[in-house]
């Protein structure tokens, strides 16, 4: 095993590559030498797969390049079918485009956030597949294989966004080394063959989960899951999606959390919930549903984290902080007689909420519905105060944003940070759950109805929900499916545009949305990106 306290030293410097370094932080660090050309070791090799997964969790953070944006975490929520805004205009300027649609344009910020983090992803996995090629470094032939498959599982997973946001996109296949200003778009074929083979190689060669000592970077059952999930969204590869999902399901890897268990398996609760308590979201705190999980929780021991760790370890590494917790939660301690405390979720400033139909979507019994996993009720908390132990009369959902039904999924309180400024709990972006979900609509898509009902009634037995049969089986109902098991967790928005059901998902089910239509199945490309562009013409998509 390699000493991870001289990888740390390494990542500092991998940072600095593939993000944007201040120039303060240039001159201070000897790292700031840190050039492609430096990737001349297993180590420094290392180093770059925990850059590229740094890289990643920006979309997780507040940082510089999304302007500590709380709103950018709204954006693939609200505006769908089961969040709505509750932050006022004024303060969430970047999502309100999202809910009044007529406001979105070329100029979006949050449209132009993506668009920079994807290309710097695919550059910088460009940079490392180019040069793990190189003969002249000595590296055994498994070491390349396994640095060249989870570089090209982030450069997938950069273009698989980028695709489904933008349609078709400038495809860049080696590093970037001097300004270049007469980019086009490519042909959407050729961006999915690019994504089809990056995952087919890093599936077979990036290692299973339990070969890993840093557990958040890629693994063989990631690249399968995103395989599975763009056959889908290519069209006409249902087949080849249900293996991928097969392949994870019968790996022997991974298995759905039926019992309790972790950190308050002894308190009130219920297996479903146990997975988003702080402390048992990780593969090693027992949750063996955890495809991908995005180590935060305990930054001093994570060496791929990007959490407070890096910033303290590393000057000149911007870490501001996740906002899920906050921009989920309710303000209940603005109610007179309610206080602060970790049994509410900590601090939130519910700068969205659930939509009427998501609260409305579970049927009698389902787990997933529980008062451990969405909270509807409040109760007076403050001892001294006269109505203490009683039921906060909330005057309903859409309110003044104090009282309002929540998601526990991202509770976490740190009574050390009792205001709640960033989060430090671990982000689940791919678990088995999703895998059952992904092989039911592929079944779907094949006409067998059948076989989707029997996938699903695999979750809806874990909830102790009432099953289903094939005649209940539409692609709606797979997309409730995914709103009672993934609330919160999935990205909406990407899902109803993968699928294309944008539109027709919001009709009934959406709240406070205005101005949608037909071009806001695909995102504006940034107007910056197009000016720049001057030696080319990067065609704008209909209706920006």
């Amino acid at each position: 095993m390699k000493n991870h306290k001289i990888l740390l030293a390494i990542v500092a410097a991998t940072i600095c590559m593939l993000t944007a370094c201040k120039k303060d932080f240039l001159k201070e660090n000897v790292y700031s030498k840190f050039t492609p050309e430096a990737l001349n070791d297993s180590l420094a090799f290392e180093a770059g797969i925990v850059g590229l997964q740094s890289q990643y969790s920006l979309w997780n953070t507040m940082n510089e390049d999304n302007n500590g944006n709380q709103g950018f975490l709204c954006v693939w929520q609200m505006g769908t079918d089961v969040a709505y805004n509750k932050a006022p205009d004024d303060l969430d300027p970047v999502s309100i485009p999202y809910t009044n649609y007529e406001k979105l344009n070329s100029a979006n910020g949050a449209a132009a956030f993506v668009w920079k983090w994807a290309y710097n992803i695919i550059n910088n996995s460009n940079v490392v597949i180019a040069n793990i090629d190189n003969p002249a470094i000595k590296l055994g032939a498994n070491f390349r294989n396994k640095i060249k498959a989870q570089s090209m599982f982030y450069r997938a997973l950069a273009y698989n966004y980028l695709v489904t946001l933008y349609g078709s996109v400038p495809l860049i296949t080696k590093p970037l080394t001097a300004p270049k200003t007469d980019f086009v778009r490519a042909p959407i074929k050729d961006i999915n063959d690019l994504i089809v083979a990056d995952l087919s190689f890093a599936k077979e060669n990036a290692p299973a989960i339990d070969q890993l000592v840093a557990q958040s970077l890629p693994n063989k059952s990631m690249a399968s899951q995103l395989l599975a999930e763009a056959y889908l969204r290519i069209g006409g590869k249902d087949a080849e999606a249900e293996a991928e999902c097969n392949t994870i399901i019968n790996s022997g890897d991974f298995s759905l959390i039926t019992e309790r268990y972790g950190v308050k398996a002894s308190q009130p609760g219920d297996p479903f919930a146990d997975m988003f308590i702080y402390g048992n979201q990780r593969r090693s705190q027992g949750n063996k549903e955890a495809i991908w999980v995005e180590e935060t929780e305990n930054p001093a021991s994570v060496p791929n984290g990007a959490g407070p760790d890096l910033q303290s370890k590393f000057p000149g590494y911007r870490f501001l902080g996740s906002q899920h917790r906050r921009v989920w939660g309710s303000r209940y301690y603005n109610t007179p007689g309610m206080f602060l405390c970790d049994t509410l979720g900590g601090r939130g400033i519910s700068r969205m909420a659930l939509t009427y139909f998501v609260l409305n979507l579970y049927g009698a019994n389902d787990m997933r519905n529980s008062k451990y996993n969405l909270r509807r009720k409040y109760y007076y908390n403050d001892p001294s105060s006269p109505n203490y132990g009683q039921l906060v009369a909330g005057p309903g959902i859409d309110t003044n944003r104090n009282i309002v039904p929540k998601t526990n999924k991202w509770d976490q309180f740190d009574p050390n940070d009792t205001f709640g400024s960033s989060m430090i709990k671990d982000f689940i972006i791919m678990r088995l759950g999703e895998t059952y979900l992904l092989k039911a609509e592929a079944q779907f898509k094949q006409g067998n109805k059948g076989g989707a009902a029997e996938t699903i009634n695999v979750l809806r037995a874990r909830a102790k929900a009432a099953t289903v049969n094939a005649g209940m089986i539409t692609m709606d109902f797979i997309l409730d499916e995914r709103a009672r098991e993934l609330i919160a967790e999935e990205n909406r928005r990407m899902t109803l545009m993968r699928t294309g059901t944008l539109l027709q998902r919001v009709t009934g089910r959406g709240l406070k949305i205005a101005g949608i239509s037909s071009r806001n199945l695909l995102l504006p490309i940034p107007q910056s990106e197009i000016d720049l562009n001057k030696d080319a013409k990067l065609e704008q998509n209909p209706g920006y």
